[in-house]
């Protein structure tokens, strides 16, 4: 799966394969579910797998993709920029996940 490691769309179609394809947004420190507009706080949701990436050109470049499912059994990728470039708030929210709704059950290696 060597391919998968290089760029984030590769992972994002596996997962959507796997059942995830709910798309999220954050705005107003809320992960919002883009078809059902559900506002998501952290405690509602559990990352069961994320994979960070380093731009090819640019090491500054740096994202994580948080595979996620919901209290209400939602699944989707959220893909978040960090480094230098990191949206702040989303970075912060996703660090108030509680950490027992963290794990890698769903990775795909």
């Amino acid at each position: 799966m060597e391919e998968y490691a290089k760029h984030e769309i590769g992972y994002i179609k596996r997962y959507q394969e796997k059942g995830y394809g709910a798309n999220f947004l954050f705005q107003g420190n809320s992960l919002i579910d883009t078809e059902t507009k559900y506002k998501y706080q952290p405690e509602e949701i559990y990352i069961v797998a994320q994979h960070r990436y380093e731009g090819m050109s640019n090491p500054d470049d740096m994202s994580i993709l948080y595979v996620i499912e919901t209290a209400n059994a939602v699944m989707g990728t959220y893909l978040l920029g960090y480094g230098p470039s990191a949206d702040l708030e989303a970075a912060e929210f996703f660090n108030k996940v509680p950490k027992e709704n963290c794990s890698n059950n769903a990775a795909i290696e």
